[in-house]
């Protein structure tokens, strides 16, 4: 026989346990300190980059010294005291998740030391102009803070390490992009692909308490602020579909791309930045300077200035800006500067987008950019729910929900196609040392 739940006797029993509820109290207050680490990461971030931009514009010249030296600075410190810290921070919170990985080996990708070393690397690439977001640096920012938590729980608290490195990772997303349901779908889509029913509500609780201290502090604004489109019919069909295939193709190959970079493909370029990695900074430093230079600034940092830019219809956003920024991202992560690709995936995607509007013509192009948006970060990321809500949150009008949502679907089935999850490859990479030869995953070609 079935009998109903006892309300009286089970509210006896959650308030009879004192010790539990101060676990909870522990677990939220953490989320919200993660929340203020990831502000504090934003504010030093804008900071940052609005030095650089200060130095660009009065002396654009220096760029060609400043981006170079600093770049290969940020290399050597990274290489010799922060190895965890290098990239984009998403694969090495995968990294710590995955179960194979020794508890002694969770340190080397996710800690309190890691999560200061990010910020201030990751704002010392933007200090330096580089194409680099702090989106996915965010989510290592906070998994470190929150897995600090544990210190203060008790073995039997139900609360594993799993379940707090999932709800950091998930709320650094939602504090970078003032997106709790972002966070929320980023850690069931991304980290974990499912959630442990014991403390789901908690750490659900604790994603949106992250995403919570963000908007409080910055409004409900994300980072290219709110997207104005108007009505998408069905004249929009063709223009929307070339949009999305072209973001797919150009997601999946991009992805590729890093993916091969990353994990060491056998080319001569791969091997001199093997033997030479501070070199290889310099002399990468120097090209997305230049690169930088010949766009008029528009490919330096995240590029947000760049999609306000294409948003407002102004023409200083250049036609090869796409294959530019592409360029400058790619490079940027090669060199193995702290720093994600979320932002700037985006703003190519926006790319795509204001050069199809531009091409087909119609008063569409906030609607185009925004699908561009949605479709490369799905693409690249093969995280499609997640792409699609960060961007919805972005645009003003719930005619465009279908239209971002279906963009970002197929844009991610055309990029598994032609590559592997990137974040998924670069963690099976980073865990491949500490991994018995029986358990290790395959290397990637």
């Amino acid at each position: 026989m079935h009998h109903e739940p006892d309300f009286l006797a089970n509210l006896r029993g959650e308030l009879s346990d004192g010790r539990l509820w101060i676990e909870r109290a522990v677990v939220l207050a953490y989320a919200a300190a993660a929340g203020l680490f990831v502000v504090g990461f934003t504010l030093l971030s804008d900071r940052t980059f609005g030095w650089f931009d200060l130095l660009y514009q009065r002396y654009p010249w220096s760029v060609f010294i400043w981006t170079p030296a600093l770049t290969a600075g940020i290399v050597w410190t990274t290489r010799r005291y922060f190895p965890g810290a290098s990239g984009s921070g998403i694969p090495q919170v995968m990294a710590a998740l995955d179960p194979g990985l020794p508890a002694e080996a969770r340190s080397r990708f996710v800690s309190m030391r890691l999560t200061l070393a990010k910020i201030g690397l990751s704002s010392a690439g933007l200090l330096a102009g580089l194409s680099i977001g702090r989106e996915g640096p965010s989510v290592q920012v906070a998994a470190g803070v929150m897995q600090h938590a544990q210190r203060w729980l008790r073995p039997g608290s139900g609360l594993s390490t799993h379940a707090l490195l999932v709800a950091g990772g998930a709320a650094g997303i939602a504090a970078a992009f003032n997106a709790p349901l972002a966070g929320v779908v980023f850690a069931i889509e991304e980290l974990s692909r499912k959630l442990e029913s014991r403390s789901s509500g908690l750490i659900i609780t604790a994603i949106v308490l992250a995403g919570l201290v963000a908007v409080s502090t910055f409004g409900n604004l994300t980072y290219f602020g709110v997207i104005k489109v108007p009505h998408f019919g069905w004249d929009g069909l063709l223009p929307g579909l070339v949009v999305t295939l072209a973001s797919g193709v150009l997601g999946g190959l991009f992805a590729r791309l890093l993916a091969a970079s990353l994990t060491g493909s056998p080319d001569r370029i791969s091997q001199w930045r093997g033997r030479y990695p501070v070199r290889f900074a310099a002399a990468g430093g120097l090209v997305i300077a230049l690169i930088g230079t010949v766009t008029g600034g528009a490919t330096f940092g995240a590029g947000s200035h760049a999609v306000k830019d294409m948003l407002a219809g102004e023409a200083s956003v250049p036609a090869f800006y796409v294959t530019l920024k592409f360029a400058a991202t790619w490079l940027t992560a090669w060199c193995g500067v702290p720093g994600g690709i979320f932002a700037p995936s985006l703003s190519i995607g926006a790319g795509v987008g204001h050069n199809v509007a531009m091409l087909m013509g119609g008063d569409m192009s906030a609607a185009l950019i925004a699908m561009g948006m949605a479709a490369f970060l799905a693409a690249v990321t093969q995280a499609p729910l997640t792409a699609f809500i960060i961007v919805m949150e972005m645009v003003d009008g719930h005619a465009m929900v279908l239209s971002l949502m279906s963009a970002a679907m197929l844009a991610s089935l055309v990029s598994r196609m032609l590559s592997r999850p990137l974040y998924g490859t670069l963690s099976d990479f980073l865990t491949r040392p500490f991994m018995p030869a029986s358990h290790r995953p395959p290397a990637a070609h």
